[in-house]
């Protein structure tokens, strides 16, 4: 570990208020240390991240009042790591910054941050669709309006920093954390996830995007695992989504990733941190450290010999904050300091940065906790319910169907079968509060409703017989409710099979943080459940309610295939509601996979986007191609692309028009995903075969059409050259709009992109606009 020595490049400082450098210039070394750091008041509980119970030893004891008695920079999951009552939580919290206020020397407040990936992650709080379902719905609108809603809860409660959204781009789904990630499409991945950063912070909560950079991106899909992952597909993939959410969101934070990239550990990266984000980017606000990710350097990746090289590391690439404690940057990094080991320049730089974001957040007036917390508190309200119903309904994905759904019938016999058809924890996902903080607290309730699938369906057909059996858990090889579940079934005029994951973390359930799978079949014997079930002859309806996708063409297309399958991720507290409403046709299912659907996990990793040789071909006996892919969706109607008119030429750098004519050929009204793809001809680099360049949600009356004018940016198709410049290469590119990623088109348009190379610079546009033309 190289240790600071005079040639050591001094950090340049951020622009600064008046205020908050007279601030800087009245601390101590201590007080200074004490802004960088978090205090996790129940840090020694439930086990909610990495190494935590290996890391709680260091965390300091005593009195609040000692341990912050030179301030504190964020207190940790105040609301989120046990169940406390929010009102009465929020009391305590008010307090306790007026004590920070009036009896510590410079009477800075703390800056609470809490996790809000599917809603904030308190007990009693709305739970919504998890990210991959965002990514099903195709509509960064309805992510914004419900990221909104989550700001305006925190910032009700006191809370002032969000740990999301996660933009890592899916690229194996045998990874654990595929539920709190989007989709595998970077741009899919950038639109949404800047979506959530604006509705959050124009709640007055800033956001902050996980995990810089390439998380997703680890071997074998295996949590932590080094990323192998060259500069392009950094630069062309992983980095994209953080881009726009930074340039075009105006994003305040980011949290390094916990991975290495070709042996060099995210969270001692300068050329990232700084270089890339900071002053290329022009990103001016805080990077928070992952949990415990600082003293990884020392015991995981072991660049660092103790603590308080570690902090040097960190310090140095740009890691403003050391979360959730101060294991790293209190007494290990005063101490370095103290023996002329590091400069205090680089503390200085990320204080004044500390300091600036308390002061935009408000933390800084003197009248900033005078008034009290609200006297009545609803973390589910009406709208919390309408923004999740909605979003559930539209992230519902058919992925095949006989003709069985929708089920119109009102006096059946329903057997409602399977693990999860009567479990509300199979609806939520890894980060919602009840999957990470209250498995541990099983004498604790939800917290607010969430009918299970067998309950919405029971309301949703109240004519129908509805007759229920488990068959089996979601893990294990239990097959004693077999027997049951196939009587159910022989008395049903239709059986629908809720089957799927457990979300939970490091070994507790089958996805979720830590829960990384060798094998894509649905987990423990459910997939045997299935196919007895479809033995029966009765018709069986499969639900998966998953946190990936997993490899079931075995009921998509197999010899014994099911009547109607039906894919749902994590769709939160209404997606039961939302499934029945789905079945019975009360609502037209329009969810598209945000993800390939695997043929299996040694075809992992896969992605859409692939070059020619990424694909199947006669050189080789694997077929990596998906069962359905990126894209894919059925409706209970048709639809048809009836005009496509694209601009012949377009400079490099310049944008290009594109219309469509979409029309529903069926006889009910839907929403439609409209999907616009392009090929670039002949690059110097290789291309993938398709490339989603834009897409637009909208609803159509049964027989109505409606022209979509799409405005693409040539930096659609932008990538790093052989000298690692991003740039817009002119020649031929086809454009053409398809059902999915694989939809042999037959009509491209191709346009020619004109003129000299174009090098991208962060003012390039990174979006593509549309509109409905009014015909």
């Amino acid at each position: 570990m190289q240790t600071y020595t005079e040639k050591t490049v001094i950090p340049a400082f951020p622009q600064a208020s008046a205020r908050v450098q007279a601030l800087l210039a009245q601390m101590t070394i201590e007080e200074k240390a004490a802004q960088l750091v978090g205090y996790w008041l129940d840090q020694g509980g439930e086990v909610v991240a990495p190494m935590q119970s290996e890391m709680s030893g260091s965390a300091p004891s005593g009195a609040l009042a000692d341990i912050t008695r030179h301030g504190i920079g964020h207190f940790t999951r105040v609301y989120g790591t046990r169940p406390v009552d929010p009102a009465e939580r929020a009391a305590w919290l008010w307090s306790e910054q007026r004590r920070l206020q009036t009896e510590t020397r410079l009477g800075i407040p703390a800056l609470v941050h809490e996790e809000c990936l599917t809603g904030l992650a308190a007990w009693k709080a709305a739970t919504f669709p998890t990210p991959l379902a965002w990514g099903a719905s195709f509509d960064s609108g309805l992510v914004e309006e419900m990221a909104l809603s989550i700001g305006d809860s925190m910032r009700e409660l006191g809370i002032h920093q969000g740990l999301a959204p996660v933009l890592d781009v899916i690229r194996d789904p045998r990874w654990g954390r595929v539920d709190e990630c989007i989709a595998e499409d970077p741009y899919v991945v950038g639109v949404l996830g800047t979506a959530y950063v604006k509705g959050l912070q124009a709640a007055g909560v800033h956001a902050t995007l996980k995990h810089f950079v390439g998380y997703a991106g680890s071997r074998a899909g295996r949590n932590h695992a080094p990323v192998s992952a060259g500069p392009r597909e950094v630069a062309d993939v992983f980095l994209p989504p953080f881009e726009m959410a930074v340039i075009d969101g105006g994003v305040r934070s980011v949290m390094n990733s916990y991975a290495e990239i070709d042996g060099v550990p995210l969270g001692s990266s300068a050329e990232y941190l700084t270089e890339l984000l900071r002053e290329r980017w022009g990103f001016d606000g805080v990077v928070v450290a992952d949990y415990f990710a600082v003293a990884f350097l020392e015991i995981m990746h072991r660049i660092a010999s103790d603590r308080g090289e570690a902090a040097q590391a960190a310090l140095t690439a740009g890691i403003d904050v050391e979360l959730p404690t101060g294991d790293a940057y209190l007494e290990p990094l005063i101490e370095r300091v103290g023996a002329g080991l590091f400069d205090e320049a680089f503390i200085d730089r990320a204080v004044l940065r500390v300091l600036t974001q308390k002061e935009d957040l408000g933390l800084l007036e003197a009248g900033a906790f005078a008034q009290g917390p609200p006297a009545e508190i609803d973390l589910d309200s009406p709208r919390h319910r309408d923004i999740a119903r909605r979003l559930a309904e539209e992230s519902v994905v058919l992925l095949s169907n006989d003709g069985v759904l929708p089920l119109t019938g009102t006096s059946s016999t329903v057997a409602v079968i399977g693990p999860n058809a009567d479990r509300a924890e199979a609806l939520m996902g890894c980060y919602s509060f009840a999957n990470h903080v209250l498995a541990h607290h099983p004498e604790y309730p939800i917290g607010f409703e969430i009918p299970t699938v067998a309950d919405a369906l029971t309301a949703e057909m109240p004519d129908a017989r509805v007759i229920g059996a488990r068959g089996c858990d979601v893990e294990g090889d239990d097959r004693s409710g077999f027997a049951e579940a196939v009587d159910a079934a022989r008395a049903a005029d239709v059986a629908i099979v809720v089957v799927g994951d457990q979300a939970g973390l490091f070994g507790r359930g089958t996805v979720g943080e830590g829960n990384d799978s060798e094998s894509l079949e649905l987990p423990g014997v459910q997939r045997e459940l299935v196919e007895t079930l479809i033995a029966t002859g009765t018709p069986v309806v499969v639900v998966a309610l998953t946190g990936r996708p997993y490899a079931i063409g075995w009921a998509l297309d197999g010899e014994h295939r099911a009547a109607a399958v039906l894919q749902a991720f994590f769709p939160g507290e209404e997606g039961g509601s939302a499934l029945a409403g789905v079945i019975t046709g009360r609502v037209n299912p329009s969810g598209r996979l945000p993800v390939s659907l695997p043929r299996s996990a040694g075809a992992q990793p896969y992605s859409y986007l692939h070059p020619r040789l990424g694909g199947p071909s006669d050189v080789t006996a694997t077929d990596p191609t998906p069962v359905r892919p990126f894209g894919f969706g059925l409706s209970y109607t048709t639809f048809a692309h009836d005009l496509l008119a694209v601009d012949e030429e377009v400079s490099a750098g310049d944008a290009f028009r594109a219309v469509v004519r979409v029309t529903n050929t069926g006889s009910v009204p839907a929403d439609h995903v409209l999907q616009l793809y392009g090929h670039d001809v002949v690059a110097s680099v290789t291309r993938p075969d398709a490339q989603l360049l834009a897409f637009h949600r909208l609803t159509l009356d049964a027989g109505e059409s409606a022209d979509v004018a799409f405005s693409v940016p040539t930096q659609r198709f932008a990538f790093s050259d052989r000298s690692m410049v991003r740039i817009v290469e002119p020649g031929d590119v086809q454009v053409w709009v398809g059902a999915d990623a694989a939809t042999d088109v037959t009509r491209r348009a191709a346009v020619r992109i004109t003129g000299a190379v174009h090098a991208l610079t962060p003012v390039d546009p990174r979006s593509v606009s549309s509109e409905v033309i009014p015909g």
